[in-house]
């Protein structure tokens, strides 16, 4: 999806694109974001494992926690928060808002 910039959102996705319980990896810039469809709200975290690097949307998303798929480090992605070794420094968190059907990310 092209990048739609308001107000310092861009626009990542339509509403119908992702579904309850499910992630859409955007590219914004050099970096990656996993976009979270839980619970009806949808919520954006940097693509990757504060742990190893590692891509965290390829893991296993079971309410609002995600497991990255290499060495099992836990999630929150409402607000990027580890829950779980080997993972100590959270996930970078972006705001999230929906405008009509955009998705849209704070970004700047």
């Amino acid at each position: 999806m092209s990048e739609t910039r308001t107000g310092g959102f861009v626009t990542v996705a339509k509403a119908g694109e992702i579904p309850e319980g499910g992630i859409k990896v955007v590219r914004l810039g050099d970096q990656s974001l996993a976009i979270f469809k839980v619970d009806g709200s949808y919520h954006a975290l940097e693509d990757v494992c504060t742990h190893d690097g590692g891509p965290l949307a390829e893991g296993t998303l079971e309410g609002h926690v995600i497991e990255c798929p290499r060495h099992g480090a836990r999630f929150d992605v409402r607000t990027g928060a580890v829950l779980s070794l080997p993972a100590m420094v959270p996930v970078p968190r972006y705001e999230v808002r929906v405008v009509g059907d955009d998705i849209q990310v704070a970004w700047s």
